[in-house]
């Protein structure tokens, strides 16, 4: 860590719950080491990035993103001379809060929560880092610092209103002066993640035959790609072909990064961590012209491997699982288990039963989530593979 704007452990803003400070790891290393060691982390493992769990075991998955998100994000942040530790938690963290099934699962859990303040995967990494994780003595949650919070809850960008319930709920208790930019350490993890999925997208949607080498060729930075790899490599094995080229795309997109906000920060010249808050747009950027070549590239992605018609099979088969589970339990909440029927407690009203049920179906697996939908109604989810 050199730049002056980097966030500084030892003037981090602390913990909700004050501890002593370790005498080995900063207290962003800390907060790292946690995330790691949560169950939310560990269940990203059987949770879907694109392809269902049950399709193989070479597609990604939201645990396998997540790493490869933190590997991209520490790269950036080194160059950068941010705090490497920052940007690796709020990379790991990230996408904590994902229901099974993906953006399909959390599209049917937030029509379903409509009623009863909606559902957000990124207010529910929030509430799973502060409420949800139960495991130590004095607290909920893994006591994460601000600085950690802040990353996880704005990465994206200041959070406008509506803000979603499970935020308000603890920003209420712990400001994390939610109309503000997140720390240069969070925007480049979300940087990260766009260079991460649309990189390991074209891999699996590949390995997957739902386009081909001559498919992605076509589009704008993979054209380059393809024609350095040939110039250098003539004649190279199909799969070592492909893996040159994509490796090729994923540096001219990192690269990118690191120079585009290089240059921002030089503009900007913050002096502390809290001048980066206090910007006027987020410093962490692409390129005008990287950015519209990335948008060809996600359309692409989106027409071809999202909505690809056995895909959209799928996302129509597992909305069925999260609805009917969330009526089952809905309708008899002595379904859940012991530990999840206290949380409802003996209160009236629907709203604190549909959340508590929320955050059951959120923290599932793709495969617990089938085991229990086939338990509880007795019909055996008989799910298509998209192309593999």
């Amino acid at each position: 860590m050199t730049a002056p704007y980097a966030a500084d452990p030892a003037l981090s803003r602390g913990r909700l719950y004050p501890e002593e400070e370790s005498t080995f790891r900063t207290a962003f290393q800390r907060d790292r080491d946690r995330i790691i060691h949560s169950s939310a982390f560990r269940r990203l493992k059987h949770k879907t990035q694109v392809f269902v769990e049950h399709e193989g075991d070479y597609f990604r998955t939201r645990l396998t993103h997540s790493i490869e998100v933190a590997q991209v994000a520490r790269t950036i942040s080194g160059a950068l001379g941010l705090n490497e530790e920052l940007t690796e938690a709020v990379a790991l963290a990230h996408d904590l809060g994902h229901t099974p099934f993906g953006h399909t699962g959390e599209d049917a859990l937030a029509a379903r929560m409509k009623p009863y303040g909606g559902f957000d995967h990124n207010a529910q990494a929030i509430r799973i880092v502060t409420a949800l994780e139960r495991h130590y003595a004095t607290w909920d949650g893994l006591n994460l610092t601000w600085e950690t919070l802040e990353g996880i809850a704005k990465h994206n960008g200041p959070v406008e209103a509506p803000v979603p319930w499970a935020l308000a709920a603890y920003n209420a208790r712990h400001d994390l002066e939610l109309s503000t930019n997140a720390n240069a350490e969070a925007q480049v993890a979300a940087l990260s993640d766009d260079i991460a999925y649309n990189n390991h997208d074209l891999h699996d949607g590949l390995r997957a035959g739902l386009f081909t080498m001559a498919d992605i060729a076509e589009l704008p930075m993979l054209r380059d790609c393809f024609a350095e790899v040939d110039a250098r490599h003539p004649n190279l094995e199909p799969p070592r072909r492909q893996h040159e080229v994509l490796r090729r795309f994923f540096g001219i997109l990192v690269g990118d990064v690191i120079d585009c906000t290089r240059a921002a920060l030089d503009r900007l010249d913050p002096h502390c961590a809290a001048d980066i808050r206090a910007a006027p747009a987020m410093v962490a950027r692409f390129s005008p012209e990287i950015w519209a070549d990335l948008k060809v590239v996600r359309a692409f992605l989106f027409r071809r491997m999202y909505r690809a018609p056995a895909v959209m099979e799928m996302r129509a088969r597992v909305t069925v699982v999260v609805d009917e589970l969330f009526t089952l339990f809905m309708n008899d909440p002595g379904l859940m288990p012991p530990e999840w029927r206290a949380q409802v407690g003996d209160g009236t009203g629907a709203q604190p039963l549909a959340r508590t049920v929320s955050d059951y179906i959120a923290g599932m697996t793709d495969r617990f989530a089938l085991d229990e939908h086939a338990r509880l109604t007795g019909k055996p989810a008989a799910l298509p593979r998209s192309g593999v």
